[in-house]
């Protein structure tokens, strides 16, 4: 009677070792920089696999690869993003048991979900992960926010504005912008009028009379709502 018993527990325990974690997926990714550093931001939902935010500082482990591509991204506002492969999204957090250090990915040219085109020469591209510079996960419950924290990416003259998904619904938001050489890393805050694209003046406005704005790279609300 036992043996039954023993053979189903063994069997439940293995199915729990090989069962998909919670945030293994494909992650998609916003992909910006330039010559000063490169970035990716993943694109994120509110439901699993896909619910944090996660910003990181990347290169390309070809070091060919990488000073092209920086190259390309150097100063430009057009999208970019990466498809790579599945991978659990969980093990870039900084406690993870396994962190994960890189992974393949796909460069596009555009959105790789919509009508965005593989770059040549950057298939299957292995991304060096350097830093996390945000990750946090994303609460399913409706909120809101009286206003737009950006999170300050970069750290030369070369910079760039991530906006915290903070509200259900919400918006995602990534601006260009160049600094004085040592202007302050610090968020920047600004009013939000519901999930409309948050101007250029007033971002201009808070950072200061020696920023210039160079464009928006990405502005989506199609996942956040």
């Amino acid at each position: 009677m036992l043996r039954p018993l023993f053979l189903s527990l063994f069997l439940f325990a293995a199915s729990l070792a090989h069962a998909t974690p919670p945030t293994w997926g494909v992650h998609g990714m916003v992909l910006f920089g330039g010559q000063q550093g490169l970035y990716a931001s993943h694109l994120p939902m509110f439901h699993a696999p896909h619910d944090y935010q996660v910003v990181l500082q990347v290169h390309l482990a070809d070091p060919a690869l990488d000073a092209r591509l920086r190259a390309q991204l150097d100063g430009r506002t057009a999208l970019w993003t990466l498809e790579p492969e599945r991978f659990e999204l969980a093990r870039l957090l900084p406690d993870a048991p396994q962190p994960l250090r890189q992974f393949r990915a796909t460069v596009v040219r555009g959105h790789f979900e919509k009508d965005g085109q593989a770059e040549p020469g950057y298939a299957d591209a292995a991304i060096v992960v350097e830093r996390v510079l945000l990750m946090r996960q994303l609460s399913p419950a409706p909120a809101v926010s009286a206003s737009a924290r950006y999170l300050q990416v970069g750290d030369g003259t070369q910079r760039f504005l991530v906006k915290h998904i903070d509200s259900r619904p919400d918006f995602e938001h990534i601006v260009a912008w160049t600094s004085a050489a040592q202007a302050p890393h610090g968020d920047i805050v600004a009013s939000k009028s519901g999930v409309q694209e948050t101007p250029a003046s007033v971002l201009r406005t808070r950072l200061g009379k020696t920023a210039t704005l160079r464009g928006t790279l990405y502005f989506s609300t199609e996942d956040v709502r």
